[in-house]
This record gives C-alpha cells, sequence and structure tokens, in this order.
C-alpha cells in the first residue's frame, strides 16, 4: 500500500498540468511554480520518455503544438528536447527536477507513452518518492506494465476497465478486493461521468474520486456538493477561491 498520496484533507485540488489557463503555458517551470505559490499541494502533470531515456514532463507524444520545434520525443534525444521552448520561452520540465523541487508537493502523473514506463519506475526509485505519486494513464497496458516495472506499490488510478466496473456497478466488495491487490486507490473521470450513481459505488468500493478537468465555478461547485474527493483544474485561481469560500481550502503545509 502506498498511504501518503492521499493522507491529505479532502477535497484535493489538483493543478491540471500545472494551471494550462493561467498566466503561464502548460507543463512548464512558471505554471507549477505559480501553482505551488497559491498553496496547490497537488501537481497533475504528463510523462514521457526521450530516446536517451530522460522523462519529461510534457502533455504530446509530439513537440509541434506547444514548442517551436517538431518531432516525436521518444525518437529524440534529450538535447534535441531540451532545446524546445513552450511557447517560445519555456525549457520542457524533467520529471525528476520537478520532485526534488518541492519534496512537500504530491504529484499525479499521466503515462502518455509505453517507452516512459521504465524511466518513471527508475525515477521513482532514484528519489524514493514513491508515496508522493499517483499513476495513471489512459491505457490499461500502461498501468499494468508501470505496475509490473515499479518496485513496490505506488498509487494507482482505475483502468478505463476499472471505470466500466464502476459504471456497471460490479459488487463493491469484488471490486475493492481487486483495487487493494492492484495498489489502486482512486478513480479519475472527466466531469460527464461523475454521477451521484458512479460516486456512490466508488466509494462503496473504497475509491476516491477525482474529476477533471473543472474550469467553471458552478461545475465545481456541484461536484464539491455531490462529495468527489478532489477536482482537476486547468483555473487554478478560480479553485481556490471556490474552495476558500466553502471553507475547504487546505493548502500546503497545513496539513
Amino acid at each position: 500500500m502506498a498511504p501518503g498520496f492521499l493522507d491529505r484533507p479532502r477535497p484535493h485540488a489538483f493543478a491540471h498540468r500545472g494551471g494550462a489557463a493561467q498566466l503561464f503555458p502548460e507543463n512548464t517551470w512558471r505554471a507549477f511554480e505559480h501553482a505551488v505559490g497559491l498553496g496547490y499541494a497537488y501537481l497533475e502533470t504528463d510523462v514521457h520518455a526521450t530516446a536517451d531515456g530522460v522523462l519529461v514532463a510534457f502533455h504530446d507524444r509530439t513537440l509541434e503544438r506547444v514548442t517551436d520545434i517538431s518531432g516525436r520525443i521518444a525518437e529524440l534525444p534529450h538535447r534535441d528536447v531540451a532545446a524546445a521552448r513552450i511557447g517560445g520561452s519555456d525549457p520542457i520540465p524533467v520529471l525528476e527536477d520537478l520532485l526534488a523541487a518541492w519534496p512537500d508537493v504530491r504529484f499525479n502523473i499521466d503515462v502518455k507513452d509505453a517507452p516512459a514506463v521504465r524511466p518513471l519506475a527508475d525515477v521513482l526509485d532514484r528519489t524514493a518518492t514513491w508515496d508522493r505519486v499517483c499513476v495513471t494513464s489512459f491505457s490499461g497496458l500502461r498501468l499494468a506494465a508501470a505496475r509490473r516495472a515499479l518496485g513496490r506499490p505506488v498509487c494507482m488510478s482505475t483502468s478505463p476497465v476499472g471505470i466500466a466496473a464502476i459504471r456497471l456497478a460490479v459488487p463493491h466488495r469484488a471490486l475493492a478486493a481487486r483495487c487493494a491487490r492492484l495498489s489502486v486507490r482512486c478513480t479519475q473521470v472527466p466531469i460527464r461521468i461523475a454521477t451521484p450513481s458512479f460516486l456512490r459505488h466508488a466509494h462503496a468500493a473504497g475509491l476516491a474520486v477525482h474529476v477533471w478537468t473543472v474550469n467553471d465555478r458552478a461545475g465545481m461547485v456541484r461536484l464539491l456538493d455531490l462529495g468527489v474527493d478532489g477536482i482537476m483544474t486547468d483555473k487554478t485561481d478560480l479553485l481556490r477561491d471556490v474552495l476558500t469560500e466553502r471553507g475547504q481550502w487546505h493548502p500546503r503545509g497545513a496539513g
């Protein structure tokens, strides 16, 4: 079991890609620093591995959408990826450097490509940050590969199959037992899936429910009223304000 990731007071506030709709480009040092400065204890990011095995915090498999160069990260050496600039100004962070920058912050890590699995396991081993991360992916195969590669249990989210099981109301005890075996502690879903019945079934199976990506006040309030355990947002200032107004803001360093 990996107790550390979820042991803070709920609801958990996640800065999605560091806060992709805030002042700074997504998955940049400036975005992460802004969120941490606001008090965020949870940062969400994505990882890819370069051709020489360096794990970087970046969403797309290729560079061209948000940087000034093109190419698939998995096919480029890190020296080339390091030369890219997000939005023409910001370098692509290395995950290991982010983990070292804020030892009290937890990272929700979306494994975006199979080549990232082994480097992620190596980074967590080198940094001993197993209890500060949750590993997630849209691919059940990548989650299974990560589970095999990791040297010890790490908090994980449900695979697409697990989300389907919750929606189909698979018997709670059976689902809870399977999740416990696989170190699955939470389910992370888009807004449309976060219905009252989904929350009831997930909670009955002992799973925290985190919802993405919520960028409007009304949506945040509705989901918090439903009892979600966490919200991922691009609008980090807004979510902090909503939680503060409700007496549910739990900044880093406050327990």
